[in-house]
């Protein structure tokens, strides 16, 4: 196998939607820098974090889409099982069924191999099956019914919530070419990341500037009609002007970005659920000052596997 062949570089459509997210970046994090310090307020400073978490992610996405694609699957992999980790520790598996855990790595990575081998079929049943199967099965052989669906039920849920959902935007480079597609899955990954991560931007700034009708009162109470409203309207005008992404028509690239942002913002009280439920505010402290993975990442988990089937329904089958 010759890895060369996977070292792509950044065709012209990507790299002219690079320049603007960084040109956008780069006034972002001046503005919210400045206000910070005339005007610091809790709000201003959750700005400037989400702002920082952009270059990160950029950072990232620039590492796996402009090396290769053994590289992309790799660091996925790895993100994933970090998610993982942390899902976890906060959830409190007894120390009995730890070995479970072991079991479940392994399913980690065999789930992002049959992704890399383009084996489509292993790829979707994998953690479906294991969850039906390995999984308890494996707490069987300590012979102890003690906690066994509470382990099967949480071990099942982590993997499909942080590897599972995940594992969708590696398989995304995985879907055959087509040839009158200039983007490829570089511009795909980058329609997908950078509208979900936009569209959270989108939600808080309507929702402090507007916001009066809450959502969620007891599990987000920051989270308003009118927040939610905005994100939708912000992200689904920006697909359109970002269509050229994605091998879809415009309006399909409009409905894409509607469900990434409803999706995006399920995806986020979901995470902030499980947080509000386990009393905590993060997931880990693994970004200093940003939490874990899985906060950065949270509305990814739901936005990734919508946007892939939609993908695949309108351009593959």
């Amino acid at each position: 196998m010759n890895l060369m062949s996977y070292w792509p570089n950044f065709n012209r459509e990507v790299s002219l939607a690079l320049l603007c997210i960084i040109a956008v970046l780069i006034v972002f994090t001046l503005i919210f820098s400045v206000w910070d310090l005339t005007k610091p307020s809790k709000s201003v400073k959750s700005l400037k974090l989400k702002t920082y978490s952009w270059w990160i992610i950029l950072l990232v996405y620039i590492l796996m889409t402009g090396i290769n694609r053994l590289l992309l699957h790799v660091i996925l992999a790895l993100i994933s099982f970090i998610s993982f980790r942390e899902l976890i520790s906060v959830l409190k598996i007894s120390f009995s069924k730890r070995k479970v855990l072991f079991w479940s790595y392994l399913v980690i990575v065999a789930q992002y191999y049959f992704s890399y081998r383009v084996n489509f079929l292993a790829f979707a049943l994998l953690i479906p099956i294991s969850s039906i199967l390995l999984i308890p099965i494996r707490t069987l052989l300590d012979d102890s019914a003690d906690n066994n669906i509470k382990t099967n039920a949480l071990v099942s849920w982590s993997l499909i919530l942080t590897v599972y959902s995940l594992s969708h935007i590696a398989y995304l480079t995985s879907l055959e070419s087509i040839p009158a597609f200039q983007a490829g899955f570089q511009g795909v990954l980058l329609f997908l990341i950078f509208l979900t991560q936009v569209n959270d931007v989108f939600q808080f700034l309507s929702g402090k500037i507007f916001g009066k009708h809450f959502i969620f009162k007891k599990i987000s109470p920051n989270k308003t009609w009118e927040g939610f409203i905005g994100g939708i309207i912000g992200t689904t005008l920006l697909s359109g002007q970002l269509s050229f992404l994605v091998p879809v028509s415009l309006s399909q690239a409009y409905f894409l970005g509607l469900i990434i942002s409803i999706f995006g913002f399920l995806g986020d009280i979901n995470m902030s659920a499980i947080k509000r439920d386990l009393n905590i505010k993060d997931m880990s402290d693994f970004i200093p000052g940003h939490g874990g993975i899985l906060d950065r990442l949270d509305s990814l988990t739901f936005t990734s596997i919508v946007f892939f089937y939609c993908l695949l329904y309108w351009v593959y089958i």
